[in-house]
């Protein structure tokens, strides 16, 4: 199968949204950051991507079955939420599923397996945020990640006398370690109403969701938290142009002309939630060119943080890139041992950021 991607000339390259399960082994490698040449020319971009990118989401993607009743709930949780006074982030997690047929039997998809997402939902949680998870379906979950079926199934056993209302299992502890912990960090979540979990399967159900939780989050102005780790598709197959059944390889050698997806930051930012703290990813293969990418999404996007990172090394090592600073955030020997996550880091480093935001915007 041979897949011909092409880029519509008109469209810049893609420089903000993607992203990953991030962290970063790289702390002997060097990234150079060259900083944009031409501001005034990335804000224009910025301002044509936003356009683009609303006129394509209601021209190119149909809303899916359920997203209007998705966006019901997610405005009640953040509605409930800022009436407490509690910080809310919408944390996305996990890889946009891309179809190529009408009928899908066969898709385009990413690694990404929404690791960090989950992680750092967990970090929110603790640092006192509510949070809104908006993952793909079948990717890693807050505080289940650690513990695979193959684990528990092994693990866990039945215990007598059962009744006819319960089942009675038990487990040793050195079985599941962290496992009671975890379960009750949910439990606690899940009562005190501060975890909202939503889910996406394809690219259109991402965006039609996205822009969902940003409109229910725009009323908490500089409370509300947008933490951007989904590893968007950056090309999709329209619908007009999909074949209606599925693709028979009797036809020979497969070419498939893409389209690039809009770029969503761009209306988020602007007209979504426009008083809201944004934070995208940036992840590449070559530390050569990702700080100064980093630095072209925040010129064209106008939003508050960039976290980039380098595929091979994205967990024990991110650089938080801002206006102004760069910071680096890294795993040590000693904190990997005792089980420390880079999540953990880049979240507390978030949450002092956020506080001096909602200061400076109150």
């Amino acid at each position: 199968m041979h897949l011909q991607k092409r880029r519509n000339p008109e469209l810049p390259p893609s420089v903000g949204e993607r992203s990953s399960p991030s962290h970063c082994d790289c702390a002997h490698t060097r990234w150079i950051g060259e900083g944009s040449k031409q501001p005034g020319s990335l804000r224009r971009r910025g301002r044509a991507l936003g356009l683009m990118a609303e006129a394509g989401l209601v021209a190119e993607f149909p809303q899916p079955a359920g997203a209007a009743r998705s966006a019901e709930v997610m405005a009640r949780f953040a509605s409930r939420l800022g009436a407490q006074g509690k910080r809310v982030v919408l944390v996305t997690s996990g890889g946009t599923k891309v179809p190529l047929e009408a009928r899908p039997v066969r898709f385009l998809d990413n690694f990404s397996s929404g690791r960090r997402g989950a992680t750092s939902a967990e970090a929110f949680l603790a640092a006192g945020y509510a949070v809104l998870f908006l993952y793909r379906a079948r990717s890693a979950f807050p505080f289940a990640h650690r513990f695979p079926p193959q684990t528990w199934l092994s693990a866990l056993r039945p215990s007598s006398p059962a009744t006819s209302d319960f089942l009675r299992l038990e487990v040793e502890e050195k079985a599941l370690p962290g496992f009671a912990a975890a379960l009750r960090s949910y439990q606690e979540a899940a009562a005190a109403g501060t975890f909202l979990a939503v889910e996406f399967t394809t690219l259109a159900d991402y965006l039609h969701l996205l822009q969902a939780a940003a409109q229910a989050l725009n009323p908490l102005g500089p409370s509300a938290m947008f933490y951007l780790a989904a590893a968007v598709s950056d090309f999709y197959v329209p619908v007009s142009e999909m074949p209606e059944h599925k693709i028979q390889s009797s036809g020979g050698p497969l070419q498939i002309t893409m389209k690039m997806v809009p770029k969503m930051l761009s209306p988020l930012v602007k007209d979504w939630a426009p008083k809201a703290f944004v934070i995208s990813f940036k992840l590449e293969t070559d530390p050569s060119i990702v700080i100064d990418r980093a630095r072209n999404a925040l010129e064209i996007y106008r939003h508050q943080v960039v976290v980039a990172n380098i595929l091979e090394s994205r967990q024990s090592f991110v650089v938080i890139i801002t206006k102004d600073s760069e910071t680096k955030l890294l795993l040590s020997e000693e904190e990997i041992e005792k089980g420390i996550e880079i999540e953990e880091k880049i979240v507390d480093n978030l949450q002092s950021r956020h506080t001096a935001f909602i200061q400076d915007n109150n």
